[in-house]
């Protein structure tokens, strides 16, 4: 003979105890766990449906198929919405992930000179720094000296004098020119403005840059057929 169990209702023991554990795990009420009388509730789309006691509420979700999902929990009454639970805990997933990558946590980078660096490496490392910077980062640059070198540390001093100008157009300077026991240092942060007016001014420019334009394009295409 087999046993006989009360209906529990819409949902069975397995698809409850799973959706429990998705609500403890997410911090977020659904089905049979909200505790609201009545709510406010919202189709998948969004759209307003009205007011409803959360047995309706769960009744119309159950037809459709999907969860009751409490999105806002301060309101009064509660809105919720009718939805599939992973679906809604997915997107909601892209979107702290989307929001994460929108929030770029700065660095200090360093750069290392020598009190003779030359030419070519210096401009590379002030391309680097420059990159650094035009992405939110902090740079320090610091100037070693060797032996007798400390004896000559305005080699040094004209150096950094230099990197700072330089990079004056997307940076200001976060701490000044100091002596740190071999070594000379200054620190550059981000001015966000004059980056800002540089990206704008370079946004128009990339936009209608051609190798060349039409008018020059015919002058070109004459010259050579009367070359010929």
């Amino acid at each position: 003979m087999k046993n006989s169990r009360p209906f529990s209702g819409p949902f069975d023991r397995n698809r409850r105890d799973s959706r429990n554990n998705r609500e403890t795990n997410s911090g977020i009420r659904t089905n049979e766990d909200i505790k609201a009388q009545t709510v406010r509730l919202l189709d998948s789309e969004g759209g307003m449906l009205g007011i409803f006691t959360i047995r309706d509420a769960r009744d119309m979700a159950s037809r459709e198929g999907k969860d009751l999902v409490e999105i806002a929990p301060q309101a009064n009454p509660p809105v919720c919405k009718i939805i599939d639970f992973g679906k809604f805990l997915y997107e909601q997933h892209k979107r702290d992930k989307e929001q994460k990558k929108k929030i770029h946590t700065a660095q200090l980078k360093e750069i290392r000179f020598k009190a003779h660096t030359d030419t070519h490496d210096f401009d590379f490392k002030t391309r680097h720094a420059r990159d650094f910077l035009t992405h939110g980062d902090k740079v320090k640059a610091s100037v070693m000296f060797r032996g007798r070198e400390m004896q000559h540390q305005e080699f040094g001093e004209v150096l950094l004098k230099r990197f700072i100008e330089k990079l004056e157009d997307v940076s200001k300077v976060d701490q000044p020119l100091r002596s740190e026991g071999r070594t000379m240092a200054v620190t550059l942060a981000p001015d966000k403005d004059k980056i800002k007016k540089i990206q704008a001014a370079a946004k128009p420019q990339k936009a209608g840059s051609s190798d060349s334009t039409p008018d020059e394009d015919s002058q070109a295409t004459s010259s050579e057929d009367s070359a010929e």
